[in-house]
């Protein structure tokens, strides 16, 4: 009895901290995509065409030929041929010119509560 009861509290305790190993997780995945694993088919595409994508033609632009540039564009610029989700299956946002960089682009994750601009954005920044 005292084994089982000692199991059973092993398992709640690894139970309730699943999720926080997952969340992080989650983060960490969301934080190495807008800061390290976009730049690559962003700046392929800035090579080719001479700038980053508008925030109108936004990251398709690595997928699919902007209608205006088709002849410059060299793509896609993603192996895949499609846009990858964040981990909470949420497309990521793209602005150029950024904000929060407005040198460069902002590239973000919503974060797990899907709303912009809160303080749980995962963003290059």
């Amino acid at each position: 009895m005292i084994a089982l009861a000692i199991l059973a509290m092993l398992v709640g305790l690894a139970v309730t901290n699943l999720d926080t190993v997952f969340g992080n997780a989650q983060s960490t995945t969301a934080k190495l995509f807008v800061t390290e694993s976009i730049k690559l088919p962003l700046a392929s595409y800035r090579i080719a065409m001479g700038d980053y994508p508008s925030t109108a033609e936004g990251l398709q632009a690595l997928i699919t030929a902007p209608a205006s540039k088709a002849e410059q564009w060299h793509g896609p610029y993603f192996s895949d041929s499609k846009l990858p989700l964040d981990p909470w299956g949420e497309p990521y946002a793209y602005r150029y010119p950024g904000v929060k960089n407005p040198k460069g682009y902002d590239i973000y994750s919503k974060g797990p509560d899907k709303a912009d601009g809160t303080a749980d954005d995962i963003g290059n920044w």
